[in-house]
């Protein structure tokens, strides 16, 4: 049995992107499209049984028509060709609130043959192919749930992620304990693990979310673990595999350094529950790349966009989305061109920033040695002598200083 597992396909995300002509969208909607195109394509023509989408098929869980449009035309293409399609819920497809539908159950309610809806934590045994497999469904569970009963409302955030914590690892024991042992099994989770490093989903998961533990997920009597959530492929655990396919896509600069792409794995269906992992594997995309270029001018430098230039030529830049970074003091911060940089920069599929940073001034350029106990007034008048200021320019400015220091005196220690 061949099952495909991804997640985080996040359609509907567009920095960094430019219209695209042929589609009349953004490039960068179409960059996300043609990635889990590589996907489906894969999974059709190696005769894939189940295709796993472990959380976030959107970036909003108010996706537009366009964006609604474009992912059921692949699952559709998934599904007419007999492969079933497992769809788990994301903090991305989940409203804020209970009640309204998530973004993915209209499948459930069209009723689309070999599509599978999960939003809430149960065993679900589905027919493929090649067998039968069971696929315990652990979405992301939001945190207002459980704040609205009255057992939780009056916790901290920290102990509410506790209690959150126990609550889930308990329910999904008991979904564990009930399976079947004679048919292989897959837990399917969107939600962040304590082991997993993150890249930018890192904000996310810092001190709001709860983090399960990676040994409450990694039970022998699961075959297969396939996570959502963070977007970079790893495996944290070995025996069952504890897996994060990781996003199909980088969304930022972030995510430059990832590899993208999708899992592979072989499982056999026989009723001996030893080892059935017959075969794993990460499958990489041609994802858009992401190039940070960071130069530092040296007061030595004759030519700093010479030397700008001459960085960037050793970068392949071609349909990559590109930031430069130059770090440059303030006395040569005038002396770098925009214009240039953005010139060499023309067959980039896009500029995302060009950021000259300036180097704060060692104090031993001032001429004299400053510290903090030196007055601010005479530290000021250093500086601008230092910058051969004219001095009536310079009695002005020092001027404004000293009205300054008067309307906003330092406070004393």
């Amino acid at each position: 049995m061949l099952v495909i597992h991804t997640a985080d396909i996040h359609i509907g995300v567009e920095n960094y992107s430019r219209p695209d002509p042929e589609s009349r969208t953004s490039s960068r909607l179409q960059d996300f499209l043609t990635s889990f195109d590589e996907l489906v394509d894969y999974a059709i023509d190696e005769k894939a049984d189940i295709v796993l989408v472990c959380g976030d098929a959107y970036k909003s869980r108010n996706p537009t028509q366009t964006h609604q449009r474009e992912f059921v035309k692949r699952i559709s293409k998934l599904a007419q060709k007999g492969i079933q399609v497992f769809l788990l819920a994301g903090n991305h497809d989940s409203p804020n609130v209970p009640g309204p539908a998530t973004t993915l159950d209209i499948f459930s309610t069209l009723e689309i043959e070999n599509v599978h809806v999960a939003s809430e934590l149960k065993t679900e045994v589905i027919k493929t192919p090649n067998g039968n497999i069971q696929i315990i469904s652990l979405p992301w569970i939001r945190k207002g749930d459980f704040m609205s009963l009255s057992e939780y409302n009056q916790l901290s955030n920290e102990n509410l992620n506790k209690a959150i914590e126990e609550k889930l690892i308990a329910g999904l024991n008991k979904e564990i304990e009930n399976l079947d042992s004679s048919l292989p099994s897959i837990l399917a989770s969107h939600v962040s693990v304590d082991l997993a490093k993150t890249s930018s989903e890192k904000s996310m998961t810092l001190g709001k979310d709860y983090i399960l533990p990676t040994k409450s997920l990694a039970n022998r009597n699961l075959d297969y673990v396939a996570l959502g959530h963070v977007h970079r492929h790893q495996v944290l655990n070995d025996d069952p595999p504890v897996v994060y396919s990781g996003s199909l896509e980088r969304i930022d600069f972030g995510e430059e350094k990832d590899s993208k792409g999708f899992c592979a794995i072989t499982i056999s269906t026989g009723i001996d529950n030893r080892n059935r992992i017959e075969s794993y594997k990460f499958v990489e995309v041609n994802a858009r790349r992401f190039k940070t270029i960071s130069i530092i001018i040296e007061d030595t430098d004759e030519y700093p966009n010479d030397k700008i230039l001459s960085e960037i030529e050793k970068h392949e830049i071609k349909d990559a989305i590109v930031q430069v970074i130059v770090d440059v003091h303030a006395s040569r911060y005038r002396e770098i061109s925009d214009k240039i940089i953005r010139e060499k920069l023309s067959n980039a599929h896009f500029i995302a920033a060009i950021r000259k940073n300036v180097i704060s001034e060692s104090k031993n350029r001032l001429g004299k040695e400053l510290h903090e106990s030196v007055p601010p007034m005479e530290a000021l008048e250093a500086f601008l002598k230092e910058r051969d200021i004219d001095e009536n320019k310079m009695r002005l400015l020092l001027e404004k200083g000293q009205t300054l220091m008067f309307e906003n005196p330092p406070t004393q220690p």
